[in-house]
């Protein structure tokens, strides 16, 4: 038996997915806060560890570089490594360094930019493995990938965060973490535009839950704490959401509350339709391409997909594992996909 565990570790959640003989058998997610302290991404790493069990080989891929717990991108990323090689000790253990493919850790000085962030292009590159044409969205909690695919090839014209934003491979706009005013200025609130109020009263978690798109309480598509510490609730997330129009929950009624989180949800789906529009003025993406869908967000990415004209396909239908660990898988996407890619 050959076991690979494929690990995603950010900045929010460490990701990782077992694979035995080239099929997935298991699929976890931890939350953690580097920003916090260092301790909090080494006990997720090891809890996580532990939980899947030893292996010959690991795969790392990582994100948590953009923590400010580092200085910059290079020392996080070789702080990262150190991290993740200490606590998973025993085995074979590579990077993943984008289109240079595995690197050892004795070269992650040298290839730090190739490694920061480039967990998106694991994903894709086993979604090219299935799709001469697509175009890949990964909306995860905090951000969206877009990644177009022709040939057979991931076609992007930028590798890291900077590049990518400007070619509008990259969005700031996730699932559930982030603030809703990050794509608003005002909002409509009884026939009136109103200013927000520029605080971290909410999170984009807050709309939705009150969507119906995020069940109550704790779940793998919301692990970080609510703003105000209060629960997850679809009353505590309406009590949120007034806030940032200045008002207090009983001055909002329900239906108003659900049309404020509908115009949060709308404006920043909007700011992803714009980033696939900047694809489309490069011909980036073949006009009868299907959208491929990952992460948390992969059910508006269908929705997204529908609007475009756009046929869609889900990344779980590329993932070999029992039908209970796909689902999971196509959350952390990258983690099973370095856990299945062939080297």
């Amino acid at each position: 038996m050959t076991a690979i565990i494929g690990w995603d570790i950010g900045g929010a959640h460490v990701k990782a997915a077992r694979a035995e003989n080239g099929r997935l058998v298991a699929v976890t997610q931890r939350a953690c806060a580097p920003h916090l302290g260092l301790a909090h991404l080494e006990a997720p790493i090891r809890e996580t560890l532990k939980e899947l069990g030893p292996a010959a080989h690991h795969r790392v891929t990582m994100t948590a570089e953009l923590s400010d717990a580092f200085e910059d991108r290079a020392s996080g990323v070789v702080s990262v490594a150190a991290i993740a090689a200490r606590e998973i000790g025993a085995g074979d253990i590579c990077f993943y360094a984008g289109a240079r493919g595995f690197i050892a850790r004795a070269q992650i000085r040298e290839a730090a930019e190739a490694v920061a962030s480039a967990n998106w292009r694991a994903s894709a590159e086993l979604v090219a493995q299935h799709c001469a044409d697509a175009l890949f969205i990964d909306m995860g909690s905090t951000t969206t990938d877009l990644v177009p695919i022709r040939g057979g090839r991931v076609c992007t014209q930028g590798a890291t965060d900077a590049e990518r934003l400007v070619s509008g491979e990259l969005c700031y706009a996730g699932f559930s973490r982030g603030a809703p005013q990050a794509y608003a200025t005002r909002a409509p609130i009884d026939g009136r535009w109103t200013p927000l109020v520029n605080e971290a009263f909410a999170s984009m978690a807050d709309v939705r839950r009150i969507l119906g798109d995020l069940p109550e309480g704790d779940c793998g598509a919301d692990l970080s704490p609510t703003a105000d510490g209060r629960p997850k609730t679809v009353a505590a997330s309406h009590a949120r959401l007034a806030r940032l129009v200045g008002l207090d929950t009983g001055r909002l009624t329900p239906l108003q509350g659900r049309a404020l989180a509908a115009h949060f949800a709308r404006v920043q789906m909007r700011a992803i339709e714009d980033q696939i529009a900047l694809l489309a003025s490069r011909e980036a993406v073949a006009p009868d391409a299907p959208v491929i869908g990952a992460g948390v967000g992969r059910a508006l990415v269908a929705r997204l997909a529908q609007a475009q004209g756009r046929a869609y396909r889900d990344f779980a239908d590329f993932i070999a594992a029992p039908d209970e660990l796909r689902a999971l898988a196509a959350n952390c996407a990258p983690a099973a996909a370095l856990a299945l890619l062939s080297v």
